[in-house]
């Protein structure tokens, strides 16, 4: 049996998972972006992210757990209030999602795998390897070619200007700036040596 790690306060995280059975998670345009619009109401208010991917069937998400401080100032609560298990706000979102596409598409039960996978991001080597990593999983499942044609991860939104909710310059700062940033996705990848520590 998979031995499941807490999620902790003030601690980076890879969070992923996959439909159960291999089954599929997003079945059209709209519903990838339902399950982002879940993700914002659920997981922003506890979490900054740093990039993330949606594929058919998983996602990845790098994110850092806020603290107990930043936690109790957004919702204005006093500190022996906010709540120490922010993996309940993942259970929330996945719920929530579940419950939807299981009334769209007449389906009954679990849609994810359970419990969802997490792993604490403490090496600082890991954080470039897997941003890269987890923007070239469309790649690697081979739903495209071209990073700029796979408009389901953060990688579009890390290389434009556009306001975001992402970490983007952080992410940036990995990289030292926005032309090694997008060099870097050009290289080979070494999928394997990600996937052994993320025990996938």
């Amino acid at each position: 049996m998979r031995k499941i790690e807490a999620i902790e306060l003030d601690r980076y995280y890879h969070i992923y998972n996959r439909g159960i059975n291999g089954e599929n998670l997003f079945y059209s345009a709209d519903t990838y972006t339902y399950f982002l619009q879940l993700y914002e109401k659920y997981i922003d208010p506890i979490a900054e992210t740093f990039s993330w991917c949606l594929l058919k069937n998983h996602f990845h998400f790098l994110i850092k757990i806020k603290s107990e401080e930043e936690i109790s100032a957004i919702f204005k609560l006093d500190s022996e209030k906010v709540n120490k298990k922010p993996s309940q706000n993942f259970s929330h979102l996945f719920n929530a999602y579940a419950q939807a596409i299981n009334k769209r598409y007449n389906r009954h039960g679990s849609l994810f795998e359970a419990p969802f996978r997490r792993k604490k991001v403490t090496d600082e080597s890991y954080f470039k390897n897997l941003v890269l990593y987890i923007h070239n999983n469309p790649i690697q499942h081979g739903f495209t070619k071209h990073l700029l044609e796979y408009p389901w991860s953060s990688y579009l939104s890390i290389i434009s200007l556009k306001k975001t909710k992402l970490q983007r310059n952080k992410v940036l700062g990995w990289f030292d700036d926005t032309a090694n940033f997008i060099d870097s996705h050009h290289q080979k990848i070494d999928t394997i040596s990600v996937e052994k520590w993320l025990k996938i």
